[in-house]
């Protein structure tokens, strides 16, 4: 029935007539915090770009771990700053590298805490491509091969989830075989499957001082007006072995995570990248915004839009937040 028979406001009258009908929630559990880690020991500095995020040594990375489950926080993502860098990014898949390194701390400090890495090349490599360069650009089956190599090198770690980035065609299924192979088939993959050449990134290149030496990454990574060729590349992580897949960035592609949650019977991941993060702190401390409001508004968006998982680095001042309601 029309007004004044049904009036929408009754049941905004309070605020916890608000939480009662309240149709999305974002809890802690949701959150996966992303982490930086480098060489050295008691190393703790802050990232300029992404104020209040920094890069750690393992020490500090583990005693930052500590405090983000004592939160209530699930999860890390994992990314490392090696010693040096080659043409093929090889710390990426050895022993002791530093991504390496660090998951044996953490399980060992923490083997509750959910441990993913980050699996590319790109933080690693001396041109800053994701995978192997020939000829002026990325090759894709080589890339692979070196890709499900890192893979293995995190499972073999003790890393609980892989998350590979690179946004090669196949490497997927490389992964899942590999793993496969070598006794890990019950290692889950969360894959970067709707990745966007998106300029929203430009602090994490900073903080993983991962900046292309030439041209960009558009070859590889998808062409943000693409909406229908997100469906297909999901599709085809899912049917190599996918267990998760993610949409990234989350605040320009809350379409991409819709149709993804409406396509697909698997949990979406997405994830509030740094250049969203930085403009909200940003502006946050110039006094443009309420941080707490637009953080907690941009979570809902992103859980509303049908996003299981939300990657985010403003998830301990959520947290924190939520401890102290």
């Amino acid at each position: 029935m029309a007004y004044p028979i049904n009036r929408m406001r009754r049941l905004r009258r309070s605020g916890m007539l608000r939480k009662m009908v309240r149709e999305v929630s974002v809890c802690v559990d949701d959150l996966v915090c992303p982490l930086f880690v480098t060489n050295g020991l008691d190393v703790k500095v802050q990232i300029p770009s992404m104020p209040g995020v920094y890069h750690y040594s393992i020490d500090l990375l583990v005693e930052e771990a500590r405090k983000l489950s004592d939160l209530g926080i699930p999860a890390v993502l994992l990314f490392g700053l090696p010693a040096s860098k080659d043409e093929v990014g090889s710390e990426t898949y050895a022993d002791d590298g530093i991504v390496q390194r660090a998951v044996r701390a953490l399980k060992q400090a923490l083997p509750e805490l959910v441990v993913i890495t980050d699996v590319c090349l790109c933080e690693y490599t001396s041109h800053g491509h994701c995978g192997v360069v020939r000829e002026g650009g990325v090759a894709n089956d080589a890339t692979v091969e070196l890709i499900a190599r890192s893979a293995l090198s995190h499972a073999q770690a003790g890393a609980d989830m892989l998350a590979p980035s690179d946004m090669m065609d196949g490497r997927v299924l490389a992964i899942r075989e590999m793993l496969d192979e070598n006794d890990f088939e019950d290692t889950p993959i969360m894959a970067y499957s709707a990745k966007y050449a998106s300029a929203f990134y430009g602090p994490f290149r900073e903080a993983a001082d991962c900046a292309p030496q030439f041209g960009d990454r558009s070859t590889y990574q998808m062409d943000p007006p693409n909406r229908r060729e997100a469906m297909r590349e999901i599709a085809m992580d899912i049917d190599e072995g996918a267990d998760i897949v993610m949409v990234k960035p989350a605040l320009s592609y809350l379409d991409i995570i819709s149709d993804a949650k409406e396509s697909f019977d698997v949990p979406v991941a997405a994830y509030n990248v740094s250049g969203e993060y930085s403009m909200v702190k940003l502006a946050a401390q110039r006094g443009f915004v309420d941080e707490r409001r637009i953080v907690e508004e941009i979570l809902v968006s992103i859980k509303r839009a049908g996003a299981d998982i939300i990657i985010t680095y403003s998830a301990k001042d959520f947290a924190m937040w939520r401890n102290e309601a």
